[in-house]
Order: C-alpha cells, then sequence, then structure tokens
C-alpha cells in the first residue's frame, strides 16, 4: 500500500524550520498540525483537518504501508514521534529529484518543472502567507490551505510515478534508510558530558579573552582587529575579495596567509588565540544544539544527512546540524552513544578512493601494494627521498601521502606546494621539490593520466549522443550516455547543457557555467564509484540480523547492535567491507573498526 502524505502544521516568525532544527519545532509547545492531505495508492487525495488527523492515521495499516511525501524526513518524523507509527518503507520524492538531478534545486516546486516542463497544469501553487501565525485556522483558511495540500500531495504522486520506473532498487533502499536513521533514531546523547563541555569551552574561551589584553569586540570584527594589529606595527596580510575583488584582510582561520602570519609572529600567539575562541564557537554550538535535540526527542539524537548531497552522490549533513565533521576524539563524538545494552560498531574503508583509481586505471602495480599491504605512503615516498622511508619518517610519510591521495586527479606543482603549506602539518617544500614529487607520480603510475585522458574523450563523445542512443564508448564498469557517464549502479554522473567552451570543457549547475577536464571527471568518477561501494555496505550491514546503520562519515559505517560477542559482531562487518563489487571483483577492499559505548573512533 502506498500512503502519499502531507502535513499543514502551525508556524511563525519564532517557530519555524528557518530557526529551529525539525526536532526541536515539532516537539515545540506551540507546535500543532493544521491537518493532512492523504492519498491511497493511486485514489483520490483527501483532506482531514486537526480533529480528524489522529483517527485517520490510526484507520491506516502501517506495517504494510509504503510512505511517500516530498522531505520525507520532516512529515516521517511526524508520524513517528506525535503518532507513534511506523511505516513499512519511505520514499522521499525530494531525494529521487536530488538523486536525478545531482546539483539542481529539488523543491517540490523545481522537481515538478523538471518532470512536466511542458504542461503548466503541474504547477505548485503560491505559498500561504495568509496562514502565518494563524494557530486556530478559520474555516475559509483552512479551506485554501486544503487545496493547497490535496495539490501538494497530487504532485508529489506525480513526480514519483515519473521517476520511479527508472530509479535503481538499491538506491530507493538507500533513501529509505537514510530517513529511517532520521525518523526513527537510535543514537543517545550523553546531555552531561555536553554540558560539561560547553562550560569547559567558556572558561577556555574567557581566560584566553582575559589574557589577550582586548575586548572582545575588537577580537571579533576583522576592521578592528586589522587597526591593532596595523597599531603593533604588523603588516595585515590580504587577499582579493571573491564578491568585489577589491584587496581585503586575510584574517579567516582557512587563509594561507593568516597562518603564515600566526607562524611569523609567535610573540602574539596569546592574542591569536584568543581571536580563535571568539570566531570559532562552532563546537560550542553545536554541543548546545545536541543538548536542545536530546531534550526534545527523549535523550535520542535523529542522523541528519541529506541523500545525493553533491554531484557524486555522497551524503550531506543537513538540518543545522553536521555530523560529517565531528573531530575525532572530541566529547562531541564520544557523547554520541548507543542505546542500552547495546554498542556502537565503527568500520572504516581504508584509501577507498585511491584503490578505486588505481582499479579503474589499471595501475596494476599500485593495486599490488594494497593487495599485500604495503605502506603505499611510504613506498612511494621512499622513491621521492631515494632513500627508505618508514611511518616513523612523519614529514616524508606524510608528503607520500598527500601525493598518493591528491596527485592522482591532476594536481600541478603549485597546488601540491599549496597543499602541503596549508595542511595541519604545514609542511612547507619548494617548487622544485614539488615538481619532482609531481613527476615521479605521474612517471611511476602513468596509467593514471591515461585514464584522465580516456574519461574526458568519454565526456566529449557524451556531447553527440542523443538522449535515446542508449550508451557509447565505455571504460570498465562506466559508460557514455547523452551529456552524462553512466555508473554501474544505473544512476550517472550528469553534466547538463555540456559544450565546449575556449577554456576547454563546461557544463551548467545551478545556471553557471562550471569548467571540467581529464582530471576532475576521474575525480568525480572516483567518487562516484566509491560511493556506490560504501552505500551497498551500508545496505548490506543492515540487512544483518541485529545491525541498525545509524551513520555513515565519509568512508566510515556506524552500526548499533547488542553487546553480545562484540569481536564477532565487528568481524562481520568488515568482513562485508572487504568485499568488493560484482562489478569490480579484482578491488582490493581493506576494512578497519571498533566498538564502544560511545562514538570513539
Amino acid at each position: 500500500m502506498l500512503v502519499t502524505l502531507d502535513f499543514e502544521t502551525y508556524f511563525d516568525t519564532k517557530v519555524s524550520l528557518t530557526k529551529m532544527t525539525t526536532m526541536e519545532y515539532i516537539k515545540h509547545p506551540m507546535f500543532k498540525v493544521w491537518g493532512v492531505g492523504i492519498k491511497i495508492d493511486d485514489g483520490p487525495t483527501e483532506w482531514f483537518g486537526e480533529d480528524e488527523v489522529e483517527d485517520v492515521i490510526d484507520d491506516i495499516d502501517w506495517e504494510k504501508a509504503h510512505l511517500l511525501c516530498h522531505n520525507t524526513s520532516f512529515d516521517g518524523y511526524i508520524l513517528t514521534q506525535l503518532y507513534d507509527v511506523q511505516p513499512l518503507y519511505y520514499l522521499d520524492t525530494a531525494a529521487m529529484s536530488r538523486g536525478w538531478w545531482p546539483g539542481e534545486p529539488a523543491s517540490l516546486k523545481e522537481a515538478a518543472i523538471r518532470c512536466f516542463p511542458a504542461d503548466e497544469t503541474m504547477r505548485k501553487g503560491e505559498e500561504l502567507v495568509t496562514a502565518k501565525g494563524t494557530y486556530d485556522l478559520p474555516p475559509a483558511i483552512e479551506d485554501v490551505i486544503a487545496d493547497y495540500c490535496i495539490q501538494d500531495v497530487d504532485l508529489t504522486y506525480a513526480i514519483y510515478q515519473q521517476l520511479l520506473p527508472n530509479y535503481p532498487q538499491k538506491e530507493l533502499d538507500l533513501i529509505d534508510l537514510t530517513c529511517r536513521m532520521f525518523c526513527e533514531p537510535r543514537l543517545h546523547v550523553n546531555t552531561d558530558k555536553l554540558e560539561t563541555f560547553v562550560e569547559q569551552v567558556q572558561a577556555e574561551s574567557k581566560e584566553a579573552i582575559d589574557n589577550s589584553g582586548l575586548e572582545r569586540a575588537v577580537l571579533a570584527s576583522n576592521k578592528q582587529f586589522a587597526e591593532w594589529a596595523t597599531e603593533q606595527g604588523l603588516k595585515v596580510p590580504v587577499k582579493k575579495s571573491p564578491t568585489t575583488g577589491k584587496m581585503i584582510p586575510a584574517l579567516g582561520k582557512n587563509d594561507a596567509g593568516f597562518r603564515q602570519w600566526q607562524d611569523q609572529n609567535p610573540e602574539y600567539a596569546h592574542v591569536f588565540t584568543a581571536r580563535e575562541a571568539v570566531k570559532s564557537r562552532l563546537n560550542e554550538t553545536r554541543a548546545q544544539r545536541f543538548i536542545n535535540c536530546a531534550g526534545a526527542c527523549g535523550g535520542k539524537l535523529p542522523s541528519p544527512l541529506r541523500y545525493y548531497a553533491a554531484h557524486t552522490g555522497r551524503f550531506g549533513g543537513t538540518d543545522k546540524i553536521n555530523l560529517q565533521n565531528l573531530p575525532r576524539g572530541s566529547q562531541l563524538r564520544t557523547a554520541l552513544e548507543a542505546p542500552p545494552g547495546h554498542y556502537l560498531y565503527v568500520a572504516d574503508l581504508s584509501q577507498i578512493e585511491a584503490r578505486v583509481l588505481a582499479w579503474l586505471a589499471d595501475q596494476n602495480d599500485l593495486l599490488g601494494y594494497y593487495w599485500s599491504g604495503v605502506d603505499v605512503y611510504c613506498e612511494f615516498a621512499s622513491k621521492v627521498f631515494d632513500r627508505e622511508i618508514t611511518k616513523a619518517d612523519t614529514v616524508e610519510r606524510f608528503i607520500g601521502k598527500t601525493a598518493v591521495l591528491g596527485l592522482g586527479y591532476g594536481m600541478g606543482p603549485e597546488k601540491f606546494q599549496a597543499t602541503l603549506k596549508q595542511s595541519a602539518e604545514r609542511i612547507e617544500i619548494d617548487f622544485d621539490k614539488a615538481l619532482s614529487v609531481v613527476r615521479q607520480y605521474r612517471s611511476d603510475f602513468a596509467y593514471i593520466p591515461k585514464l584522465w585522458v580516456a574519461l574526458e574523450n568519454m565526456l566529449r563523445q557524451s556531447r553527440t549522443m542523443r538522449s535515446d542512443d542508449g550508451f557509447g564508448i565505455s571504460h570498465k564498469c562506466v559508460q557514455a550516455t547523452h551529456n552524462a557517464i553512466q555508473l554501474p549502479n544505473g544512476m550517472a554522473l550528469k553534466y547538463p547543457c555540456l559544450q565546449m567552451t575556449p577554456d576547454g570543457l563546461a557544463y551548467k549547475s545551478m545556471n553557471k557555467l562550471v569548467k571540467t577536464y581529464g582530471g576532475r571527471i576521474t575525480e568525480n568518477v572516483v567518487q562516484a564509484l566509491a560511493r556506490i561501494i560504501i552505500c551497498d555496505q551500508m545496505l548490506a550491514i543492515q540487512a544483518l540480523d541485529g545491525f541498525n546503520v545509524v551513520l555513515t562519515v565519509h568512508d566510515e559505517i556506524i552500526a548499533v547492535a547488542d553487546q553480545s560477542n562484540p569481536e564477532e559482531k565487528l568481524q562481520t562487518m568488515i568482513d562485508v567491507m572487504r568485499t568488493p563489487p560484482a562489478w569490480a571483483s579484482e578491488l582490493p577492499l581493506e576494512a578497519e573498526g571498533g566498538w564502544d559505548i560511545g562514538y570513539s573512533k
């Protein structure tokens, strides 16, 4: 049974999704469901007002229901948290739109235009500004909202029917899992640990500001901080503004000039520390957000992941909570815990993109290193420095690591030099050395530059293909199709309006012309293939008895399972993640992991 559904809810200036997370909004005392539009299978869409909602939801056999919404995390969360029902399967046309048109807006309005470009009847109605701040709906406004809601449900159903025939089942399963991780949360939050963390951060920040001798306002303002620095006789680093083109102070923590400036003026380290404490309140803010969400959700934290957040299909953080970049070992991370009687099992794919690149390029010597377990970074660094490099040679090994992970996509010596300098290690090498490393890489792994050429030629050919031509030239598991590269899972890397410009290949994304070339195309393909592997592994682990996947971070999969036989459970996960896909049976995969109450890896 397919249930297409859309809730209409109260909102005002402060109580809205623009101001709050989904969790805080739905659990807010002012939150209220005005009504719901429901379509069962292909039947007529009906509106049910506030007093009817609970009864109509109770009448549906949710154990047999596939829930379909546009942004299912929102409507599904209302169902699971307020009405205590869990559908058999979650579907989401917003997610399907992002997957089918990567990088493009996925609102209901935009999805309808893309699905039905020539049909003006298939359009979303105007937003209802008259209902803002209206807690109890007058009959006239409810009638308007009811019509509006029915139209949204019908559009959602139509978009789903349009996209479904060509949408891979595994991708639908992944959408289901993504929604399930949010709507049926299993991560718990240790709020005591986070409250202690917030107090600690605030105390350290105050101490740093006091030690600096400067006012908070001076530390917070780029203009005032630059004026203070000038008064001290310091030459403030500058950069070109991306918006105005004018030279402005380069005082962002990731600005290379600012980082170099700090290194050159160690006597002001206490001031730089204070400025960082004032400007970077991300971890404090995030910790408080976790606390607030846990308070609204009975101590649990949904996993807000955006399906197909990138051109290559990778997940992204969403809903004002980004779980994709929690610092390793931080209390933000360890405060995320398993339910009582369970562990978090965490397994991480090793060098997945570098391995996929070597396999795709038929760089068999590099593949051999991976198969044999040789430290690839040390091996390459040994050639660069003409002596044996071990893990103890941290600087040289890091240069080798940066080369192996970065030079496979066409990075030149200048960029390689800058990448090392801007890294946490802040390694500086001269241009000649950077050039020799690049040349060494391209000489040792000569099939990889050949791959850049092959994939660029593939994409160039795709421009002349019609959408109904099928497939053109192929390279291993990928094939050219109209303005796209077809992937082995039925999805595609799409390059809309692909064209030749004086600067080479370019395509449109978000109404902007984006340049691309062999190295970047290769990076897109490698990342997309790595994403397929990781996502297939997530589904395989989710299907294991007693396992529930609760999060993925980059190349890491986090699952909840009970505490019995933890070594065996972890090994089961690792075995899944070491198994190559059928379309790349010769691909050497490796994974490692651990388990704990908290997310500690």
